[in-house]
């Protein structure tokens, strides 16, 4: 994947890894590079801070919001060629305590894996329309083995796997490459609400680091990008997976 003369899409790049992800490729001097984020004032600083940034307000929740996005970015920036898919919200649900909100129970569904599927649908026409195109999916290691204590984001990020996997299959014969990062535990605002138990004493790793391998996997073709732990996780759910689900369940009896 030629990582420079691109028009990029990052949503979810006002903060964490979609924001390191938009300083990579400003740095390496792409035409542009545009992110988007449910926050206004986060997109003003970011703004502020980074020159030549394109930020949009736009929530990958609400399909409204995309098809928007898309006239904007079809008419301002029509040589899109990479769309990444990075907006993800995560929470710790105690499944036998739900105060029975069903949005709040469900809206890691609404943002983790109908925004990626809706943004894949309203962009592919544009990126078909345009050479050295892909789009790149931001999953989890949770997406190979679920971490308990976190229900619902574990499901959204094992179906978004899937979904990337028969995106890639579909568009086989196309110019549109499709790719995976899985990211392991990283040092990000995900993390907030979740304990050392939780973690199972795992060393979150740093942003940089992880678009660092990110960037080096792309450059290189790699499908499937799962830096540092996330290769083991994926390589235990395979082998070891009764073993690997109980380690991750341990953190459970502290919610009880």
């Amino acid at each position: 994947m030629k990582l420079t003369g691109n028009t990029i899409l990052i949503t979810g790049g006002s903060r964490g890894i979609g924001l390191e992800i938009a300083k990579a490729f400003l740095a390496l001097g792409n035409n542009t590079v545009i992110i988007t984020g449910r926050d206004e004032l986060q997109l003003q600083q970011v703004q502020s801070q980074l020159a030549g940034i394109v930020c949009i307000k736009s929530d990958v929740s609400h399909i409204d919001d995309i098809r928007n996005l898309y006239c904007e970015v079809a008419k301002q920036y029509p040589t899109l060629n990479m769309l990444i898919n990075n907006a993800g919200v995560m929470k710790k649900i105690n499944l036998q305590a739900h105060s029975g909100d069903a949005h709040a129970l469900t809206q890691e569904i609404d943002i983790n894996v109908k925004g990626p599927i809706w943004m894949v649908d309203t962009f592919l026409p544009l990126l078909k329309q345009n050479p050295n195109a892909a789009i790149v999916n931001v999953s989890s290691a949770l997406a190979f083995v679920p971490m308990p204590v976190a229900p619902v984001y574990s499901a959204t990020k094992s179906a978004l796997h899937f979904y990337t996997l028969s995106l890639r299959a579909q568009l086989k014969n196309t110019g549109i490459k499709v790719f995976e990062l899985a990211p392991p535990g990283t040092k990000t605002e995900l993390l907030d609400e979740f304990s050392d138990a939780d973690l199972q004493g795992s060393k979150p790793m740093t942003v940089q680091a992880l678009v660092s391998d990110f960037m080096k996997g792309l450059s290189k073709n790699k499908e499937e990008i799962t830096p540092d732990q996330a290769g083991l996780l994926k390589f235990m759910s395979r082998f070891f997976p009764n073993m690997i689900l109980k380690e991750m369940s341990k953190s459970v009896k502290d919610m009880q």
